[in-house]
């Protein structure tokens, strides 16, 4: 039994919900303090559980589409359903069983949240497909990451904000930016397959200028949010702990050397989005 869930784990790479997650508790306790909503533990443990399974059926279902690219990729080859781990068969079972998840989950938070469910899934599942026909598919993948804090503020208050809706951007631009870097390692092998990238579509050196683009504006986007949000100190610490990691990104990776490429995309933004989480939440329970 133990073996099996390891497998799902590793399946939808469990681990990286640290890129998401801390942006949706973000958005919740925006909500409860910033937003006038009140906290409560049953709402807080929901949305956890929507992010949850969201973000297993998107993975589960990429790695379901793509499993015949992936064969063909030495660096996706060992992944879990191309290497026989497991079936095309569960894995769309586990993907039909947390879509169904996702939906039932926000019936029991409110109607807005219930209703827009199928909006979001069309947009977690339908990154999986763009690569096929858009080297913007890195900005669809921001897309349904950028998702999470403004869907944990509607779960909270039922209504859109402004506020969450610049920590959405943010994400947006940090997420696209860390991908285009990620799939540099795939430039050869997706213009070999006439798969679309940013780094396919520009090489190596453009890709990583219109990566350094996207963060300059998440960058923005971060200072943008502590001025509109009038938040303090505390925030301010974070925010400056979250651009060191977005400029510490482009010095690492350079076009002729993609061996950090992999310390980047986890450690790197691991850290920049707990760390501007904690703080950012510190900041609204201390002085709000």
């Amino acid at each position: 039994m133990l073996t099996t869930i390891n497998k799902y784990l590793s399946l939808v790479k469990f681990a990286h919900t640290i890129f998401a997650m801390p942006f949706a508790l973000t958005g919740f306790f925006m909500a409860t303090t910033l937003g006038g909503g009140h906290f409560s533990w049953r709402l807080f443990v929901l949305v956890i559980l929507c992010m949850v399974f969201a973000r297993s059926a998107a993975m589960a279902f990429n790695r379901w589409l793509d499993v015949d690219i992936d064969k063909l990729n030495p660096r996706t080859a060992k992944r879990e359903i191309p290497a026989g781990v497991i079936s095309p068969r569960n894995a769309m079972f586990f993907i039909l069983i947390n879509v169904m998840l996702f939906v039932l989950t926000t019936w029991f938070i409110n109607p807005v949240c219930f209703f827009l469910s199928p909006v979001a899934l069309i947009v977690v599942l339908g990154y999986s497909f763009t690569k096929r026909f858009t080297p913007l598919c890195h900005l669809v993948l921001g897309v349904g990451l950028s998702l999470a804090p403004i869907g944990a503020y509607l779960a909270v208050t039922g209504e859109f904000a402004l506020l969450p809706v610049l920590v959405s951007v943010l994400v947006l631009c940090w997420v696209s930016g860390f991908d285009i870097i990620y799939s540099l390692q795939d430039e050869d092998f997706d213009k070999s397959q006439r798969l679309n990238s940013i780094p396919a579509w520009l090489g190596l050196s453009g890709a990583l200028r219109f990566s350094e683009l996207l963060h300059v504006i998440a960058a923005a986007l971060v200072i943008t949010i502590g001025l509109a949000g009038h938040f303090h100190w505390i925030y301010w610490i974070g925010a400056a702990v979250f651009i060191v990691m977005l400029i510490s990104q482009h010095l690492l990776v350079k076009p002729h050397d993609l061996s950090r490429v992999n310390i980047m995309f986890m450690t790197t933004n691991g850290i920049a989005s707990v760390v501007f989480a904690v703080f950012a939440i510190a900041d609204m329970l201390i002085f709000i």
